[in-house]
C-alpha cells in the first residue's frame, strides 16, 4: 500500500471547482459537483469522493459524453409527482435539484417524488437522503448505473450497483443514513483496491464460469468487456440470501426508468454498437415525507433516536466492542478527519497532480 499524505478538506474542494470551471462548468455547478464529491470524502466514503473526481467525471467531460453545463427540463409537473430531464449533464446537480423539489412538495403534500431520466452519475445517494434530514424530513433515492450485477444463479453482469438509500431524522447528533448498494461491493469500491494494490476478497466478482475474481486491474477491464460481474447483496446463490439483493436492485432498476420511459440494463453500459463512448442516460428517483404530516417532529426524532440507542446497547457477540447504527460510523470518522482533512494514496495524488499541471492551478 502506498503511503498515506492527508490534504485539507477546503483544499481539495475548491481543487475540484477550479478545474471544473476551467472544464466550461459553470461556476455555481462545479460548486455542488465539488461538496457532493467532498461530503463523501469527510464521512469515509472513499470509493465516491475526489477518487472518482479523474477517472470517473473529468475523463467523461474530456471524452465528449458529459456536458459541462446541466440544462434540466421539467419533463412533467403534477402535485407531489415530477419528471426531469437532465440532458446528460452532471447527475449531482440535477439530483440536488430534484430532491430539493420534492422536498418543496412533501412539506405541501406530506410526499414527494421526483425522477430524473438523461443523467450521469451523480455521486454517493447518501448526499440527497442528507439534504431532506436536515430538514427534518425522510429522504429516499435510488439510481440505476452500468450494467454490474449478475442475476441469482446467472453469470452475466446485467443490473447496476443500484443503491436504495434511505436518510431519517434523528434526535442525535448524526441522522440515520443507510446508503449501499444493492451489489455485495461496486465499482468504486474495487477501484479503490486498485489503487493501493490489494487483492479483492472471495465472492465479490465472478467470472463466466462463475468462480471468483479477486485482481482489481482485471477485473476492472473484465466488468467493462462484460466477461465479469459482481455478486448480488448476499452473494452467489440463494443460501446467504443473495435473492435478495438481486431483487431489491430490480426494483431501483424499475424505478429508475420505467416510471419516465428511460434506458436500463444493457443500455447503460455507456458505448454505442460499433464500441465508441456514449453518455450513460442513467435514471434516478427522489423521495421526501414530511414527518409533520403525520406526527410532530420533535416525537418522532427522539422515537427514532430511542430505537436506535436500543439497538446500539443490544447484547454484543463475543469479541465486539460496540454495535453501529447506520450513519453513526461516517460520523465519527468526520469527526476524525476534519481536522486531518482527506487520505490521499499515490495514484491519487498523481492524478490531482495532473490535473493541476494541466491547468496551471
Amino acid at each position: 500500500m502506498s503511503e498515506i499524505k492527508h490534504v485539507p478538506f477546503d483544499e481539495l474542494e475548491g481543487f475540484m471547482v477550479d478545474v471544473l470551471v476551467h472544464m466550461e462548468v459553470p461556476r455555481q455547478e462545479a460548486e455542488i459537483v465539488a461538496d457532493v464529491l467532498i461530503t463523501s470524502d469527510k464521512r469515509g466514503i472513499d470509493s465516491h469522493g475526489i477518487g472518482r473526481f479523474k477517472p470517473i467525471y473529468i475523463d467523461r467531460l474530456d471524452a465528449g459524453i458529459l456536458n459541462p453545463s446541466t440544462k434540466i427540463d421539467i419533463v412533467k409537473d403534477q402535485a407531489a409527482t415530477a419528471v426531469l430531464d437532465a440532458n446528460n449533464g452532471f447527475g449531482h446537480v440535477a439530483g440536488k435539484f430534484a430532491m430539493k423539489m420534492a422536498m418543496e412538495k412533501a412539506k405541501t403534500y406530506g410526499l414527494g417524488m421526483v425522477t430524473v431520466k438523461n443523467s450521469s452519475h451523480y455521486g454517493f445517494a447518501g448526499y440527497y437522503s442528507l439534504m431532506a434530514t436536515a430538514e427534518g424530513l425522510i429522504g429516499i433515492t435510488g439510481t440505476n448505473a452500468r450494467p454490474s450485477i449478475a442475476p441469482t444463479f446467472g453469470v452475466e453482469n446485467m443490473l447496476g450497483t443500484n443503491p436504495m438509500t434511505f436518510g431519517i431524522p434523528t434526535d442525535e447528533a448524526f441522522d440515520f443514513v443507510l446508503d449501499c448498494a444493492t451489489s455485495t461491493t461496486q465499482r468504486g469500491k474495487i477501484e479503490k483496491y486498485a489503487r493501493e494494490g490489494e487483492v479483492l476478497p472471495e465472492g465479490w466478482v465472478i467470472d463466466h464460469k462463475g468462480h471468483s475474481e479477486t485482481d482489481p486491474h482485471q477485473v476492472l477491464q473484465e466488468l467493462v468487456k462484460g466477461n465479469a460481474a459482481l455478486t448480488p447483496l448476499g452473494g452467489i446463490g440463494e443460501e446467504l440470501g443473495g435473492y435478495k439483493g438481486y431483487g431489491y436492485a430490480t426494483v431501483v432498476e424499475i424505478l429508475s426508468s420505467a416510471l419516465h420511459a428511460g434506458p436500463f440494463l444493457k443500455a447503460l453500459t455507456g458505448l454505442d454498437d460499433t464500441g465508441n463512448n456514449v453518455p450513460y442516460r442513467l435514471g434516478h428517483f427522489f423521495i421526501a415525507i414530511d414527518v409533520e404530516h403525520f406526527t410532530e417532529l420533535e416525537q418522532f426524532k427522539q422515537h427514532t433516536g430511542e430505537i436506535l440507542r436500543a439497538l446500539r446497547s443490544s447484547q454484543k457477540a463475543p469479541g465486539s466492542e460496540k454495535i453501529y447504527t447506520a450513519g453513526e460510523k461516517e460520523y465519527l470518522t468526520y469527526l476524525q478527519r476534519k481536522d486531518k482533512g482527506a487520505p490521499m494514496g499515490e495514484v491519487l495524488l498523481e492524478q490531482i497532480t495532473e490535473l493541476k499541471n494541466r491547468f496551471s492551478l
